[in-house]
Parts: C-alpha cells; structure tokens; sequence
C-alpha cells in the first residue's frame, strides 16, 4: 500500500502547518477546520439549476438544497438524499456544495442535500432524528421535486455515510422500505472499530482517532452509547431486506476496513453490496480537487456505481 504522491505532498504540508490536535479544538474551531479543508475542492461542477428551500424537519424546517445536473433531459430522474460529512458536528450545505455538484453531475441524478441539526447544539439522535424525516418527506414529495420515486437512493459521505446507512436500516425497519439504493463513500460505520487500517493509517493519514473522540463527544451528549447501532450501524444485528449498497473507501483511510466488514455482512444478509477501494487515498479526498486532482476519475466510477442501480 502506498500513498499516492499528489496525496503525501498534501499530507507533509498540512503536517508543516503545525495543526492543533483535535482534542485541544472547541466545536468552532473544528468546523472552521473543516471550511478550510474543503475550500480546497477545486472548480466546482456547473449543474443546471440549485433550487434552495426549506423542508419540515422534525424539530424544525431544515434547510435543503436540491441539484438538477447539467445536460439532464426534461421530467423526471433518479434521485439521492445526501448527507453531508463532518463528524455530527460540523459541515454544511455550503462546505460540500462541491461535492454535491459533482455528485449530481456524475450520477445524474437529482440530489437533495440536507442540512441535518449538529451537535453539541442539537445532541444525538438529532441528527438521526432529522435524517429519517427528510427522507421520507423526499420520498412522499417526489413527484413535486421531479424525482422517481421508485428510483430514490440516499447517501453521503463520512459521517453523513453514518447517516445514510441508519436511514436504511431505520426505515427498513419500520417496514418502510421506500429506496433504491445506499450509496456510502467513506462511512464511519463502528465507532469503536479496531482493525488492521486503523492500525496502518490511524495517524498521520487526515483522520484519526481524537479527531472521531472528539466529534462523538460534542455530539453525543450525556450517557449515549457509541455501541449504539444508530452510532455505529456495522453493529446492527439484523442486515436483511436493506436496500442494495453501494460503498466506497480509500486504500489509505483507517475507515476502509470496517466498510469492508459491511459490504460482507451485507452480502451474507442477502443485501447485494458493491465495493470499491481507491488506491493511494485518503479520507476527505474527494472534497480536496484542487490538491488531489484524482476526484474527477474517482467521481466518474461513482456516478457509473450509482447508475448501475438507478437508472
């Protein structure tokens, strides 16, 4: 396993920079990180329209942004419930517009991007909590936001990838099992995994261990659980009847073994499951385009996952 280049320059510079471990940040100082880390995403995709409104949210209207891709033809298309990354507790709708662009584009589908209450404002299961309503107001609202329903997939990234495996699990649950597809790209899925990529690429990688110890403890409150299968859902005791999934990782992230965990214990629940590992990345790199020009390839074999199942 090697780092690819463009990716260990990146990595040497934010290491000549000095940061400040995670632990020693205040909630601000943590999203802040995250806009500066994702101001690096480059050039973003046009797409044809970006339709911004508000839709009910279990606490209170939740702020939604809906992309149409560029060149899409007239009516209605496929769909994806996106969720955005940063630990619970930070990120925006502003801090991965790009993503979304790209996402949308690659995909071709319409996407609505969520923006889910974060901790420590908002404890857990907030989050959860606002993740499961959108979902399905989308899903009851299709047909108004020009979305098949029959062809609707949730996703996101990260923690956001949290977010979308326990909308699948949830609502499987409930007996509601309204989607298409799953679609994770580089989840958090077992907050207390220990694993052989942990243990390979737990420090000096972008993501580690005290960055997730403090983001879980802003955002879960007093007396949560990280066992807790809307925390950590590769802990789930029951995978059967979920939506087919789509995952993929970073050779280089010490997320990549627990999605690994996953995709197997899907495909042994009957679940059928995609996998795919990017060679020489990281966590996070593909918000970082304009330092890791490798996103534009690696968002072309997402958009070609995400069509198999959608369109």
């Amino acid at each position: 396993m090697a780092l690819d280049p463009q990716v260990r320059r990146f990595l040497d510079r934010l290491a000549a920079a000095a940061p400040r471990s995670a632990g020693l940040l205040t909630v601000a100082e943590r999203r802040a990180a995250i806009e500066r880390l994702l101001a690096l995403g480059g050039e973003p995709q046009p797409v044809a329209r970006i339709e911004k409104g508000p839709i009910p949210g279990p606490a209170r209207p939740l702020r939604a942004w809906t992309y149409t891709p560029a060149g899409a033809p007239m009516g209605i298309l496929p769909g994806l419930v996106y969720f955005h990354g940063g630990g619970f507790v930070a990120g925006s709708l502003e801090t991965h517009d790009g993503i979304c662009r790209s996402l949308a584009t690659a995909s071709g589908c319409r996407l609505v991007s969520v923006d889910y209450r974060l901790g420590p404002e908002a404890p857990f299961p907030a989050a959860v909590d606002d993740a499961c309503a959108a979902t399905l107001w989308v899903s009851e609202h299709a047909g108004q936001l020009g979305i098949d329903p029959a062809r609707l997939g949730v996703c996101g990234d990260s923690a956001g990838a949290t977010l979308a495996a326990v909308v699948a699990q949830t609502l499987t649950a409930r007996g509601q099992a309204l989607l298409a597809m799953q679609f994770l790209l580089c989840p958090i899925l077992d907050y207390r995994a220990e694993s052989a990529s942990w243990r390979d690429f737990g420090s000096g990688h972008l993501l580690d261990r005290e960055t997730l110890e403090h983001d879980l403890k802003h955002y879960l409150g007093e007396g949560a659980d990280p066992g807790d299968v809307r925390i950590s859902p590769l802990r789930a005791q029951r995978l059967s009847g979920l939506p087919p999934a789509c995952i993929h990782t970073a050779e280089c992230d010490p997320l990549r073994d627990e999605a690994v965990d996953y995709v197997a214990r899907l495909r042994k629940a009957g679940v059928a499951a995609s996998y795919r590992c990017h060679s020489g990345m990281i966590h996070l790199f593909y918000g970082l385009g304009a330092v890791i020009p490798y996103g534009v390839e690696a968002y072309r074999l997402m958009g070609e996952d995400i069509r198999a199942l959608l369109h």
